[in-house]
């Protein structure tokens, strides 16, 4: 029997950092905050290498339960954390990449207001992220994906005085509540089915469960999913969120919580293997949010929103993988994503810093000689982002592709096209940011400084992992959690490679027209944009999605809340019976006042007419 590893310590320590800065930051000296904030997750990471180690000799999942959460009738949920390579892997990214970007946070939120509240709230995400990667059933797993909505708001939100940024604090809520909701539907059938929630019971039910039940139930998780991960058509609150601070948009938006649903759909595998049809949904909306996402990238000038629209792509590219059974391949894209989109947002906030809070790269160029070390590492995540060998997004994004090919020859192929738009969309903004002519304003050059250590040192580890992390082959350590349900590969050696250089020629496609359309020839991709006219202006408006669904859904919805809900039935309806209630016990009122008058003579009056009208009323009943 293994001994006790204290799984709870892991998720434990964030969430005591959360009450001590809460509670007691605002009075409490930025060193002991900072040291708070920063130990608390540095020793969650600590607790999980330890984890790594003693678990390496296990081949079965280490389950750890604690307590009796619910016991209603044949409902039974246990508070307990359970473990395997995939838990180990996310918990892995979860913590080593969140204590990265908390050291970075201490220097770009330096000088902001609600410091205290910041790393309050990055604290608390850290807990309920760790709650989902660690839960042993899906009951406390939706605990811990309800837990990363609440603090993705409060932290997309942070700078509240602004109205763009509560903006989109509300929209990601809100529209993460739509696939939560399909979540929510999932389990309650999934009860029904298994009368379990536990990863342990309902899993391996899954081969003796009927096919349409596991259809729906698959079908249900995955809602929640694009909700989650942001895919179509629930993407749209991701964009948005690059109101929060960059260091928000670089661990919650990049490396930990838009992953979530590609967790969980990969932890789900054995009850969607099982349903053909919800695997090719998954599959079919990853790659048409991918090769969506992406061309929209094309056009944006906002660098943080380009990453945005990356990241989406690139969640669909995971969720691409798991609907062509790449389960490990998947994951080990997520793994590499969450190095090099870290490191992007965080350069992308080195940039912004150096340029006094300036995003739009129309204004930047020929920063390379200023921030030379920003730069450099920029570049790094780029090439990993473009799929260069052999750098970490190469070895993920070829094992996507594989997987896609023997699926389907059309998928590979726009996944192709898909990694050549992706290329051209991420050297656009290198070139517009560091290269070419300078577009900066006098007081932007007078400010401009490359970051301080407690910033550029997070880029350097994060641009160490987007060069090597390709080389673990995280999807081959996976093949244990995976077997059951990863098909066998059909590609020959020599054929795989052909695809292989295929994939490699259309990223560096794509950046070789880049270069051409941004530093050698600039005035062509000018052109180009006047020679598309209505095209370009569509895609550069993200095709108006935004715009449609306020106009089929936002004001339909606010006209029927406003006007029907609002002033015919409550003010109306409710109100109105409510007030028609008070008036006619008010005049009742004002009617047997009068019989309260305090006069002697009035009381004998009303008594003896009282008995007169008794003895008629008896009389008239004797006569009959």
């Amino acid at each position: 029997m293994t001994p006790s590893l204290h799984l709870w310590l892991i998720p434990a320590l964030p969430l005591a950092g959360f009450l001590i800065n809460g509670l007691a930051g605002r009075r409490l000296p930025k060193s002991a905050l900072n040291a708070v904030a920063l130990g608390s997750v540095l020793l969650a990471f600590l607790w999980t290498l330890r984890v790594f180690a003693a678990t390496q000799g296990l081949t079965a999942p280490h389950v750890e339960r604690y307590f009796t959460w619910i016991a209603a009738g044949p409902l039974h949920v246990d508070c307990s954390f359970y473990v395997d390579r995939l838990t180990l892997l996310m918990l892995l990214v979860v913590t080593g990449v969140g204590t990265i970007i908390h050291f970075y946070s201490v220097g770009y939120m330096a000088h902001e207001g609600g410091y205290y509240r910041f790393f309050a709230y990055l604290n608390l995400f850290m807990f309920f992220m760790l709650v989902l990667v660690l839960a042993a059933n899906y009951l406390l797993m939706f605990v811990g994906w309800e837990g990363v909505g609440l603090t993705s708001y409060l932290l997309i939100g942070f700078w509240f005085r602004k109205r763009t940024a509560t903006d989109a604090g509300n929209k990601a809520f809100l529209v993460n509540r739509i696939g939560d909701f399909g979540f929510s539907l999932g389990l309650f059938l999934m009860f029904i089915a298994f009368r379990s929630f536990d990863f342990q019971t309902v899993l391996p039910r899954a081969a003796g469960a009927a096919p349409v039940t596991l259809t729906a139930i698959a079908l249900l998780l995955f809602v929640g999913a694009t909700g989650k991960s942001a895919q179509l058509p629930l993407y749209v609150w991701l964009p948005d969120a690059m109101e929060g601070p960059t260091p928000v948009s670089a661990l919650i938006h990049a490396a930990t919580m838009v992953t979530a649903g590609v967790y969980m759909v990969a932890r789900s595998a054995p009850l969607f293997v099982r349903s053909a049809l919800a695997m090719d949904v998954v599959a079919v909306v990853g790659l048409v949010t991918a090769l969506f996402a992406a061309t929209i990238g094309l056009l944006q000038t906002d660098i943080k929103k380009v990453l945005a629209y990356s990241t989406i792509s690139q969640l669909g590219y995971m969720f691409l993988a798991l609907g062509c059974g790449g389960f490990g391949a998947g994951i080990f894209h997520l793994m590499t994503h969450a190095f090099f989109k870290g490191l992007l947002f965080l350069g992308a906030g080195s940039v912004i810093h150096a340029m006094s809070g300036e995003q739009d790269m129309r204004k930047m160029g020929a920063l390379a000689g200023k921030i030379p070390l920003t730069c450099a590492t920029f570049v790094i995540g780029a090439l990993a982002l473009a799929g260069v060998p052999p750098l970490a997004g190469f070895f993920s994004k070829d094992e996507i592709l594989l997987h896609a090919y023997e699926r389907s020859p059309v998928l590979y192929a726009l996944g192709v096209f898909t990694a050549f738009l992706t290329a051209f969309y991420i050297f656009r903004a290198v070139f517009l940011t560091f290269l070419g002519t300078s577009r900066r304003s006098e007081e932007a050059d007078h400010h401009l400084h490359e970051s301080p250590a407690i910033m550029t040192v997070p880029l350097v580890v994060l641009a160490a992992l987007s060069a090597g992390g390709g080389f673990l082959a995280i999807d081959r350590w996976l093949a244990l959690v995976f077997a059951a349900v990863t098909p066998e590969a059909r590609i020959v050696h020599g054929f795989e490679t052909g695809l292989m250089a295929l994939s490699v020629a259309a990223g560096l496609a794509g950046i070789a027209l880049s270069y051409l359309l941004y530093i050698s020839r600039p005035q062509w991709s000018d052109d180009l944009a006047d020679a598309a006219g209505e095209l370009h202006r569509f895609i550069s408006n993200k095709y108006y999605v935004d715009e449609i669904y306020g106009a089929v859904i936002v004001r339909p919805l606010l006209v029927i809340s406003s006007h029907f809900l609002w002033q015919v039935l409550d003010a109306g309806v409710i109100d109105g019976a409510v007030n028609l209630t008070g008036r006619e016990a008010t005049g009742a009122g004002r009617i047997l006042r009068r019989i309260q008058s305090g006069n002697i003579r009035s009381y004998a009056t009303w008594v003896l007419l009282g008995a007169v009208t008794v003895v008629a009323v008896m009389g008239a009943w004797l006569a009959r």
